[in-house]
C-alpha cells in the first residue's frame, strides 16, 4: 500500500498540533530577510494543502503539488467545504517530476518532505526541477529531519488517539540504508467497529554537507542553513534544520 493512502483521510486530525501559520510566518520573515517581493509560491510535499490555503489567503498566488493523490483529495475537498474564493492550484506530482506551468517567485517544501527522497541522485533531480521553475532571484526553503533524530527514533513506538482514531507507529533506522523506516497502524472507527489498516513509511538521513552540495550541484547560489522557524544558525543537537537557497539572478 502506498505512503498516505490510508493515513490521508486522518493526517490533519493527527498532526492538530503543527502550527501552520507559525510555518507560514517564518516563510515570509525569510522572503524579507532577503528583499524579495513574491507573489507567486510552490508548495512542494502539500499534503493535505494546510499551508497552501494559509498563504493563499495571505495574498500569495499558491501552486500545491504531491504524489499522493489521497492527500490532494483531501486538499480539494477543503476548499468545496470552506467555499475558499482564492483556493490554490494543487497537481499530482513527483518532486524529481515537477513540471509546473509556469515560474514562480518562491518555493517551499515543508515538515521533512526532502526526507522522503530515496537518495542523493533523488534529491539532485528534485532540486533541478525546482531551479527550473523559479524565477532568477527566487529562494527555495525546504527543512529536514537531522541524521541524528532519524537515529535517535530507532526502536521507538508512539500512539495517537483522537475521536474515532486511533495510530501506533514504530520507528526502526536501517543503517545500510541511512532510512528512518516507520510502520504504522491506523485503527478507525466505523460505527460499532473498528477498521485497521498499514502504511509504512521511509525517511531517508542527509547531511548538511551532502544537501548543500547537492544544492550547489543543481545550480543553486548563496546557500544558508537555520535553525527550527528561526531566523539564526541552527544550535547544537537541533533535530530540524532549514535551508534557503537562490537561483542566480540575471
Amino acid at each position: 500500500m502506498t505512503p498516505y493512502f490510508s493515513l490521508a483521510s486522518c493526517y490533519d486530525a493527527l498532526t492538530s498540533d503543527v502550527d501552520y501559520e507559525k510555518w507560514a510566518d517564518f516563510y515570509e520573515s525569510l522572503f524579507e530577510k532577503n528583499d524579495l517581493k513574491v507573489k507567486s509560491v510552490l508548495d512542494l510535499a502539500c499534503g493535505t494543502g494546510t499551508l497552501s490555503y494559509i498563504m493563499a489567503r495571505r495574498g500569495f498566488d499558491v501552486t500545491g503539488v504531491d504524489a499522493s493523490a489521497e492527500m490532494l483529495a483531501e486538499a480539494l475537498a477543503k476548499s468545496d467545504a470552506q467555499g475558499e474564493s482564492a483556493a490554490p492550484l494543487f497537481i499530482n506530482q513527483t518532486m524529481e517530476e515537477l513540471d509546473l506551468y509556469g515560474t514562480v517567485d518562491a518555493a517551499v517544501c515543508s515538515l521533512d518532505g526532502i526526507n522522503y527522497l530515496p537518495d542523493i541522485e533523488a534529491v539532485k533531480a528534485a532540486f533541478r526541477r525546482v531551479l527550473l521553475f523559479l524565477e532568477p532571484g527566487g529562494i527555495f526553503i525546504f527543512d529536514v529531519n537531522t541524521p541524528e533524530k532519524l537515529k535517535g527514533l530507532d526502536g521507538q513506538v508512539f500512539l495517537d488517539e483522537k475521536e474515532g482514531i486511533f495510530c501506533v507507529w514504530r520507528a526502526e533506522f536501517n543503517e545500510a540504508e541511512s532510512a528512518c523506516y516507520y510502520g504504522i497502524d491506523i485503527f478507525t472507527k466505523q460505527g460499532s467497529l473498528w477498521r485497521r489498516n498499514f502504511e509504512e513509511h521511509a525517511e531517508y538521513a542527509y547531511s548538511v554537507s551532502e544537501l548543500e552540495n547537492a544544492l550547489v550541484s543543481a545550480g543553486f547560489e548563496d546557500v544558508n542553513i537555520y535553525g527550527e522557524l528561526k531566523c539564526r544558525a541552527p544550535e547544537e543537537n537541533e533535530s530540524r534544520i532549514f535551508f534557503t537557497a537562490r537561483k542566480k539572478r540575471i
